[in-house]
């Protein structure tokens, strides 16, 4: 994985947009509201969220750590792109984007499911 194909994976999902925040961090949202966020500089690292039992998990392995100012709704920050296999990173990558999709009111999670 890289900054490229994680924002060809991001950008593959059913309405979602990017935008720069913070100056310096590329941010994946779906209805507005973030379900990834990566620096645009190197050393990238890249936080997504996840459930419950996969932060308890994910956050014993050496390269992620509970994201910063985020981890208490169960965000994780993979630091290093070898932290994750391709496989891991478009599972987790889409189980962020279906956490935060399912967050947001009905009618926004209507909207985005008509996108073909």
């Amino acid at each position: 994985m890289n900054i490229e194909a994680l924002r060809e994976l991001c950008l593959g999902l059913p309405g979602v947009t990017e935008d720069i925040k913070w100056g310096a961090d590329l941010c994946f949202l779906v209805g507005e509201k973030m379900f990834c966020v990566t620096s645009i500089d190197p050393p990238h690292s890249v936080s997504f969220k996840v459930t419950d039992e996969e932060f308890d998990e994910m956050v014993t392995r050496p390269t992620i750590v509970p994201a910063p100012y985020m981890a208490r709704n169960k965000w994780v920050n993979v630091q290093e792109w070898s932290g994750l296999t391709d496989v891991e990173w478009e599972t987790y990558v889409k189980l962020s984007y279906s956490l935060v999709k399912a967050k947001l009111p009905k009618k926004i999670q209507k909207e985005i499911d008509a996108i073909v």
